[in-house]
């Protein structure tokens, strides 16, 4: 299988890439290890709302004083739709993050780059007169009041340059290191290289990989500025991202059926099962990832967990089986969400959706004890167990 999927020699060049973790700052006992993991945070209802900007010191403080915590999870959104994609803020953000005594691994959400475009984010608006971009214009300085106009593609690099110069290298304390794409030369897909933000690392016999997946539609259902179709820029950006990220988590499944890992845990922003009440045409194009990850999932045999944010409400079920028990806050387990996509049957999966963007803020202690067998409950599964952390 890891011939098929990557091969051998590929995936031990991969783990002789992966830093080894440290054990000195994991709070490990007996190879256990705790994550804390949160998004969709700090969210404003509107343009100027800082209440959870200004809150978010001491929901750092809180994740920093238990002492169980080794590292931090955002799954993207550090804003919401309805605040404007700027440089200052984005620095802004990179800046608080300074103050986890944690590592933070972070993966891009769709607010702060796929969806600037909209006028809702400062971006703009297509003039079907005339052809062009109306853009939302600062009043005092008559210029564009997103960065570079909304433009996704550039609001990706300014998340880039801000949050992931140093390729392997964490956020927060910095004192994990993982694995970037971009550190991992693909002669046959060169630009892979460029998405630095997609990142694994093995910790205690657990595989863990982001993707920059991001909400809404995978930033293809939703033409630009309101166009009436998507550019050729939008298109080629969609397009080739989705196939990088499948390379990344074919990957990240090579590593683990090399290592023989206990189990994995993938991180997405995007919610990919959220129909958002559009069709179910507006997951289109997320359904090659939803299938790769049925395929690896089912082949590896053992659990993997999936978290993600981008439908704000708190949700534990496996998507992947029709019918499958859901636990979640009100009215969130009203739809099968299993629909959304063809059927699938895969029994060794779960997915977590964390809170976001409403008061109180909340992260999810996860707690990874490798060995156990856990049931497959509303708050465990495998070799994972979590709970949720409300903050007053």
């Amino acid at each position: 299988m890891i011939r098929r999927l990557f091969g051998a020699a590929g995936a031990v060049a991969v783990m002789c890439a992966i830093p080894a973790t440290a054990a000195a700052h994991d709070g490990a006992t007996h190879g256990s290890f705790t994550l804390a993991v949160y998004g969709d945070s700090p969210y404003g209802t509107v343009q100027g709302d800082t209440a959870q900007f200004n809150a978010t010191p001491s929901f750092i403080d809180s994740i920093n004083a238990d002492p169980n915590v080794s590292s931090v999870i955002h799954v993207g959104d550090i804003h919401s739709g309805k605040q404007f994609c700027t440089a200052a803020y984005d620095q802004a953000i990179a800046a608080m993050w300074t103050h986890f005594a944690d590592p933070l691994v972070y993966t891009p959400g769709d607010n702060e780059w796929a969806d600037c475009h909209k006028a809702g984010e400062g971006g703009g608006s297509y003039d079907a007169t005339t052809g062009q971009i109306k853009y939302v214009l600062d009043p005092v300085t008559s210029q564009p009041v997103d960065y570079a106009g909304g433009n996704p593609v550039a609001n990706l690099d300014l998340i880039r340059s801000t949050f992931f110069s140093r390729p392997g290298h964490t956020l927060g304390s910095g004192t994990l290191r993982v694995l970037s794409q971009a550190q991992i030369p693909d002669r046959t897909h060169p630009s892979d290289a460029q998405y630095v933000e997609n990142v694994l690392w093995e910790q205690h016999g657990t595989v863990f990989v982001t993707m920059n997946v991001p909400g809404g539609s995978n930033n293809d259902a939703d033409p630009w500025y309101g166009a009436p179709t998507a550019s050729p820029a939008q298109q080629n950006e969609a397009a080739q991202r989705t196939a990088a990220d499948l390379r990344w988590l074919n990957t990240a499944f090579a590593v683990a059926h090399f290592t023989d890992a206990a189990g994995v845990v993938v991180v997405t922003q995007s919610d990919l099962w959220d129909l958002d009440g559009k069709t179910s045409a507006h997951l289109t194009n997320y359904e090659p990832i939803v299938s790769s990850l049925a395929s690896h999932t089912a082949t590896f045999g053992k659990p993997v967990l999936l978290f993600t944010g981008d439908s704000h409400t708190y949700r534990s079920d496996n998507p992947l089986v029709q019918a499958a028990p859901c636990t979640g806050d009100a009215g969130v387990c009203s739809y099968d969400a299993w629909s959304s996509h063809p059927y699938y049957n895969v029994a060794n999966f779960h997915r977590v959706v964390v809170h976001g963007s409403t008061f109180p803020l909340e992260w999810l202690k996860l707690t990874v004890a490798p060995g156990a067998h856990n049931p497959t409950t509303a708050t465990s599964f495998g070799p994972f167990s979590w709970n949720r952390m409300p903050q007053s």
